[in-house]
């Protein structure tokens, strides 16, 4: 089969298995995205320069590519793994990359919605200052990448059981303990050499930049953190596909 036909073969496969859940979790990332946003608000107190709701309003898109693919997508994976539904995807005569791609952008697409509607909602609520930079939509395809990576990476190679419970732990952390909806100078010295390394922080520092671009820079050193787990990500999820 040529891989055009390939691809679109299962792109169809993954739209119809996932076609029935797409406007649920649509609504269920926005939900998510409108509790940073808002929910979190009543808990925090303003400054004069109003930067608690910029990075509450920054950090909801980040928060949302998180939980649906360090999150949603693990779980999905897994019992998929399961099901013996993984198994079917590798009898296929189709290449694996091209499921990855598949579920991919059918999951990618699902979380623009959430995004969208939760940096709306922020702007004629608060007011948070946004700048949005012609670096978004590189920005918000380099945490696609990398969120999606790790989510795969992690939920392929590691038994069904662990990957669940390990999704909820990324969960945890991202909400609370991540300098997301947060600045890490807030974050004992130690932990935020921890951030540094792991890429949540960097995720968030890189789509903070391109909506608030006149406060917030992102290093160079965030966008080659990323791309690093995404390669990694990435290939250690087509190397457990790619197994017979």
């Amino acid at each position: 089969m040529p891989a055009k036909g390939q691809l679109k073969h299962v792109f169809s496969l993954q739209a119809q298995k996932q076609g029935s859940y797409m406007v649920v979790y649509s609504i269920f990332m926005t939900i998510i995205a409108l509790g940073v946003v808002v929910g979190f608000s009543f808990l925090v107190s303003s400054s004069p320069t109003g930067d608690e709701l910029l990075y509450l309003s920054t950090g909801a898109p980040t928060i949302v590519l998180i939980m649906t693919a360090l999150v949603v997508v693990p779980m999905q994976n897994a019992t998929a793994r399961v099901a013996g539904y993984i198994d079917f995807i590798k009898s296929l005569p189709v290449s694996r990359k091209y499921f990855l791609f598949a579920d991919v952008t059918i999951w990618a697409i699902i979380t623009v919605p959430a995004i969208v509607v939760s940096v709306l909602v922020a702007h004629f609520m608060f007011h948070p200052g946004f700048s949005i930079s012609w670096t978004i939509l590189p920005a918000y395809l380099l945490v696609v990448a990398s969120c999606f990576g790790i989510g795969y990476g992690y939920s392929f190679a590691m038994p069904s059981e662990l990957a669940m419970a390990l999704s909820q732990v990324i969960a945890f952390v991202a909400l609370m303990f991540s300098p997301i909806n947060f600045p890490i100078e807030r974050l004992p010295g130690w932990l935020q050499i921890v951030h540094t390394a792991f890429p949540l922080y960097h995720m968030a520092q890189v789509m903070r930049a391109s909506l608030a671009h006149d406060i917030f820079q992102a290093h160079i050193v965030s966008y080659v953190v990323l791309a690093a787990w995404t390669v990694i990500g990435f290939f250690g999820a087509i190397r457990v596909l790619e197994r017979s």
